[in-house]
């Protein structure tokens, strides 16, 4: 992770919770699963060092290495439903690299996702934490339902389905919490192989009467969403498409018994980045600062992802690595 502080440390503690009336919404987001080139390490440096990837990593010309860009599929956000124009990222917003966008709620409101499926598999979307009645629940499964009820556990190749999922008190921050939470969405049809492909997001809800018209929490200045995940590119939809690419003279018939790369198919990332090639996050001195921090597809054994550099409190203790 790089983090970029101006002028001094920002200030992690929140103010007393803001209440006013505010009225429920329908928040509407065009989502699609989009199949892309993804480059875990884009500035083709290793940032942590400072010196080119293939200086620091030379191991990546190997014959069994498959570089760093791979195909994969990501969760995009669209103006409306012809799903012609991308929603720009704001830049605020960039740190999310691979992970889907934020979709905002309050408690008590009701949020619509109109998906559309641009890749080449089945592909859904799925949330945690809020409420969903069968035909919004994003999986499949001997659910005992039918017909109409089943159209969003796989959306086809091409197609399109719109999911309505309820925000209710259990969804919103606890009596510990801050006055907001993340949850996450991602696809669910083969959830390995898609999760891998890349299709998760966060999902923020805040408490009724703390949110901004955005749903954004009024007590926190700036929010950054933090995904650490190892990606076992071999479990991903498009394992064979990138060796093809990217070896064409591998005989396909050679993977049938398994993945013959070995550990070199996983990386450790976060937010789909390697090598501290993530966007720099970026706080100025006196914000108050809310980090949403998830793991995914995680197996890390030997360096669990924390958080240190600043004394702080946390669950009422004083220390300066926070275990995550």
């Amino acid at each position: 992770m790089r983090f970029a502080l101006l002028s001094a440390a920002a200030v992690l503690a929140v103010a007393p919770g803001l209440t006013h009336a505010q009225t429920p919404q329908n928040r509407t987001y065009y989502l699609a699963a989009d199949e892309v080139m993804w480059d875990y390490a884009p500035t083709g440096m290793d940032q942590i060092r400072g010196i080119p990837i293939d200086s620091a990593k030379p191991s990546l010309r190997r014959p069994n290495r498959l570089g760093r860009v791979y195909r994969k599929a990501m969760y995009r956000e669209y103006t409306d439903s012809t799903f012609r124009t991308l929603k720009p990222r704001p830049p605020e917003w960039e740190h999310l690299g691979l992970l889907g966008p934020v979709l905002r709620a309050v408690v008590g409101d009701t949020i619509r996702v109109v998906f559309r499926n641009n890749g080449s598999h089945p592909f859904s979307v799925h949330p945690h934490g809020v409420f969903y009645e069968k035909g919004s629940e994003g999986t499949p499964y001997r659910d005992g339902t039918a017909d109409g009820e089943k159209l969003d556990d796989a959306v086809p190749p091409g197609g399109t389905h719109t999911y309505v999922w309820a925000v209710p008190e259990r969804a919103g921050p606890g009596p510990g919490d801050g006055s907001s939470v993340m949850w996450m969405y991602h696809s669910h049809v083969d959830e390995g192989k898609d999760v891998t492909a890349g299709l998760m997001g966060p999902i923020l809800v805040t408490a009724a009467g703390k949110a901004r018209a955005d749903g954004s929490p009024q007590d926190v200045d700036r929010e950054f969403v933090v995904n650490f995940a190892i990606y076992p590119e071999a479990m991903s939809h498009y394992f064979r498409d990138n060796i093809a690419r990217q070896m064409p003279w591998a005989e396909a018939d050679s993977l049938a018994d398994g993945n013959p790369f070995g550990g070199n198919t996983f990386l450790d990332t976060m937010n789909g980045y390697i090598w501290g090639n993530m966007p720099v996050m970026t706080a100025v001195q006196g914000e108050r600062v809310r980090w949403y921090v998830m793991s995914s597809t995680t197996e890390f054994d030997f360096h669990t992802p924390h958080w240190h550099g600043m004394t702080v409190l946390a669950h009422h203790t004083r220390m300066d690595i926070v275990s995550i």
